[in-house]
């Protein structure tokens, strides 16, 4: 079992879309995203970009997070991004 659960966003070069998620692992799913490994959005957009994350040692509350984040608009994730990262780095490579 993970010590710590993670939401994150990632986004495309260009910052134009945003992908959330949550994981126990998020060095190894950030590459798995950046390798195109994941099926799907992330592979389809390019979503390659980690720019923001937040750990918990609750899933539930991960999950919580998660789901908050999805259902806020576009405005509030660019907000919450640029609160910890205002020059939208990527985070992957800190990892």
């Amino acid at each position: 079992m993970p010590e710590y659960y993670y939401v994150y966003l990632m986004t495309n070069t260009r910052n134009t879309v945003l992908y959330t998620g949550v994981t126990g692992h998020l060095k190894k799913r950030v590459f798995e995203h950046k390798a195109g490994i994941v099926p799907g959005f992330t592979k389809k957009y390019h979503v390659h970009k980690l720019v923001y994350y937040e750990a918990s040692s609750d899933i539930h509350a991960a999950l919580t997070k998660e789901k908050q984040i999805k259902a806020g608009s576009r405005a509030k994730k660019i907000r919450l991004v640029s609160s910890v990262n205002p020059d939208w780095h990527d985070l992957g490579y800190e990892l």
